[in-house]
């Protein structure tokens, strides 16, 4: 006894399938173990105030990975990584600077993924600057703000959206 499969469930014996390179070469690119979250700061210095961050992200086992950039020093680096940052995987990122603080801002400006802010301890004013400038964003540029120096809590905010 034959069973007739119904329509359309099977591909028919005579169409051809075009290899499709673009689409091809895009899933090659594709890695699985491709980091959720980019902590980004304005300096190498601030390395170290960071760490907590990458800590509570590992505990939590999510990927993520480190870059510095200035939105003073280096603003197209910023908008290239902000810009291509859902494109690469990434669904936080997380951006760190003392003094003006300008890089969560900046980041916001070109990304819609969720940006959390790290205000950071400068040379003056014990990090009140940085604060201010991390949280007095205009409308329609948000920043999630944490603490002075609040790096674990950025990194568990992080972990909260992206298992949200």
């Amino acid at each position: 006894m034959e069973i007739a499969e119904p329509e359309g469930t099977r591909p028919s014996e005579t169409a051809t399938e075009e290899p499709m390179p673009e689409v091809e070469a895009a899933f090659e690119e594709i890695e699985v173990d491709a980091p959720r979250v980019g902590i980004i700061m304005g300096s190498a210095n601030d390395k170290a105030k960071m760490q907590p961050a990458g800590e509570a992200l590992h505990e939590k086992g999510i990927r993520y990975e480190v870059r510095v950039m200035s939105a003073h020093r280096d603003p197209e680096k910023v908008r290239e990584y902000c810009h291509a940052a859902r494109m690469r995987g990434l669904k936080v990122i997380i951006a760190a600077a003392g003094m003006s603080a300008a890089l969560p801002g900046a980041a916001a400006a070109h990304t819609d993924l969720p940006v959390v802010g790290v205000p950071l301890t400068g040379t003056s004013l014990g990090g009140l600057d940085a604060l201010l400038s991390a949280v007095q964003m205009p409308p329609g540029v948000p920043v999630g703000c944490v603490a002075i120096d609040g790096a674990k809590n950025a990194g568990l905010l992080a972990a909260r959206i992206i298992n949200s």
